[in-house]
C-alpha cells in the first residue's frame, strides 16, 4: 500500500469532522474490537489524556515538548490537522513518516474489514482509524509516553480506550458541540469527565463553578486526586508581546520562570495546566528536571493559534470557533499587537454558535470579509452577513479564501492587521495560500 492510497483509504470512512455528527454512531466497542485484533497497542506506553473545550491542543503540545526534553520518547496524538494528516501523529515533535503511515495502514486494513463485517457496533470512522494508527506507531517506535488529545467530548471518544492513564487533564470547558455533548455545562463536563479512571491524577484548568462541581464530584467518586490550576497552582505574568510572553509559575514543586512563544492570556493558563500535569507525573516517580520544563516550554510550537504568518501588515490566523475563544482572540489582538485598522476574514461551520461568535467579533473589525471554507459543514456566507448585520456591522462576501486574503492585502496598509478565524479549515486555507505564494511564514506568536 502506498501513502496516497493509505490516506484515501482512511478518509473513505465516515468523518465526523466533516459530516453532520448525527450521522455518526458513537460506540467504543468497535474501537476496542479493532485494537484487540491489533494486539492492544494502546496499552504499550504510559498515557496522559487531555480533554476540554479550548486549549487541548496547545496543552498537549506543551506536555509532549517537556517530556521529549526530559529524554523520553514521546508520542503526541492531536486533531484536526492543518496542512497534512500526518501532523496528527507525532513522535518527539516529528510527524509520522509517509512510509510508516502507509505500512501501518496496510497492516490495519484486514482487521478493519473484519470489524466492519461483524457490524454489530457500527462501522469504524476516519477518526477511529487514525487513533488506532497512532497507537500502532507509538508502539512501533517504542514510545515511553503517549499524550492523547480527545477528539470530541471524552466518554465515547476513540481515545478513551486507555485503561490506566497516569494523568487526566481537563482544560477550560465552555459551550461547543452542544448537539452531541449537551446544552448545559453540567452535561458537557459530564461527558468530558468520562476520561477519568481510578488510579490517575486529574489536573483541571480554572472552570465555571457549574463545570467544576462535576469535576469535583467525579474525582470523589473515582477516589482520585484533583489538582486545581488557579488555586493549587498560580502564575504571575512578567512580559508579553507579539513574539511571546514570560511568567512565573508557582505550585507543587516551587516556582518556575518560564517563557513561551504562544500569545494570549489563555496560553499562560494552558501552560500552567501543562506544567501541573508534569508535576503530577514527577510525584508518580517520573524523572523530569527543572531545566527540561523550562526548555520544553520555550520550544513548544502550536501552529494555527494566534500565529503570525506575515508582518507589515500583520497577517494572523487563529482557530477560534466558539464564543469564548472568539472573545479571547479579540482581547489578545488588542493586548499584544499594535495596529491601525483590523481586517477580519471569517468563515465558520454550520453547527457552531454563530450568534455567540459574531457577537464577540462584530464590534472590532474595520472591514469584515466572509468566506466559505472547503468543507461540507461550512455555513452559507449570506447567513453570516445577516449575523453581522444584527450588530450593525457590514460584511462583504468573497467565498474563496485565497481571493479574500489577496483582497485584504491589497487594501491594508503596513500598520494594519489582517486576522483570519472562525474555523481551522479557514486557517489551513490561508496558511496554504500564503505558503504557495512563497510569502514568509513565521512561528513567533503561534
Amino acid at each position: 500500500m502506498d501513502y496516497q492510497f493509505a490516506v484515501d483509504y482512511i478518509l473513505s470512512f465516515a468523518d465526523y469532522e466533516r459530516l453532520p455528527r448525527s450521522a455518526v454512531v458513537f460506540d467504543l466497542r468497535r474501537m476496542e474490537m479493532l485494537l484487540d485484533r491489533l494486539g492492544k497497542p494502546q496499552d504499550f506506553a504510559k498515557s496522559v489524556h487531555i480533554t476540554g473545550t479550548k486549549g487541548k491542543g496547545s496543552t498537549s503540545a506543551m506536555i509532549a515538548s517537556i517530556l521529549t526534553q526530559a529524554g523520553y520518547r514521546t508520542g503526541l496524538y492531536t486533531s484536526p490537522h492543518l496542512l497534512s494528516i500526518n501532523e496528527r501523529i507525532q513522535v518527539d515533535g516529528k510527524d509520522i513518516t509517509a512510509d510508516a503511515f502507509a505500512r501501518l495502514t496496510g497492516l490495519m486494513k484486514p482487521e478493519v474489514e473484519s470489524v466492519n463485517n461483524f457490524g454489530e457496533y457500527g462501522r469504524l470512522t476516519t477518526f477511529e482509524l487514525l487513533t488506532a494508527l497512532g497507537f500502532l506507531y507509538f508502539r512501533e517506535v517504542g514510545a515511553d509516553f503517549q499524550v492523547l488529545e480527545v477528539g470530541l467530548g471524552g466518554r465515547l471518544d476513540a481515545t478513551n480506550v486507555i485503561q490506566k492513564p497516569e494523568v487526566c487533564v481537563i482544560t477550560s470547558i465552555s459551550y461547543d458541540h452542544t448537539d452531541v455533548l449537551g446544552h448545559t455545562l453540567t452535561q458537557i463536563a459530564t461527558e468530558k469527565c468520562g476520561i477519568i479512571k481510578p488510579g490517575c491524577v486529574v489536573v483541571s484548568a480554572p472552570q465555571h463553578p457549574e463545570a467544576m462541581a462535576v469535576i469535583e464530584r467525579v474525582c470523589q467518586e473515582k477516589e482520585v486526586r484533583l489538582i486545581r490550576v488557579g488555586e493549587d497552582v498560580t502564575w504571575r505574568r512578567k512580559t508579553s508581546g507579539p513574539e511571546g510572553q514570560s511568567f512565573v509559575l508557582s505550585g507543587l514543586t516551587g516556582a518556575y520562570d518560564l517563557t513561551i512563544s504562544l500569545v494570549g492570556e489563555h496560553q499562560v493558563e494552558n501552560a500552567a495546566v501543562a506544567v501541573s500535569a508534569i508535576w503530577a507525573l514527577t510525584e508518580r516517580g517520573v524523572q523530569i528536571s527543572h531545566q527540561s520544563i523550562v526548555q520544553g516550554m520555550a520550544q513548544v510550537n502550536w501552529p494555527g493559534r494566534l500565529q503570525i504568518l506575515r508582518r507589515k501588515p500583520y497577517v494572523i490566523v487563529d482557530g477560534a470557533h466558539n464564543a469564548d475563544s472568539s472573545r479571547k482572540l479579540m482581547k489578545a489582538l488588542r493586548q499584544y499587537f499594535k495596529f491601525n485598522r483590523l481586517f477580519l476574514i471569517f468563515g465558520a461551520s454550520s453547527d457552531k454558535d454563530l450568534g455567540g461568535i459574531v457577537a464577540e467579533l462584530a464590534p472590532y473589525p474595520d472591514k469584515t470579509i466572509i468566506v466559505r471554507a472547503h468543507h461540507p459543514r461550512a455555513v452559507n456566507p449570506e447567513t453570516l452577513v445577516s449575523e453581522f448585520a444584527r450588530y450593525g456591522a457590514k460584511a462583504e462576501i468573497i467565498e474563496e479564501v485565497p481571493e479574500a486574503v489577496e483582497s485584504a492585502l491589497s487594501q491594508a496598509n503596513p500598520d494594519d492587521l489582517i486576522c483570519a478565524t472562525g474555523s481551522l479549515f479557514v486557517v489551513a486555507e490561508v496558511m496554504e495560500h500564503l505558503r504557495k505564494g512563497n510569502k514568509r511564514i513565521t512561528h513567533g506568536g503561534v
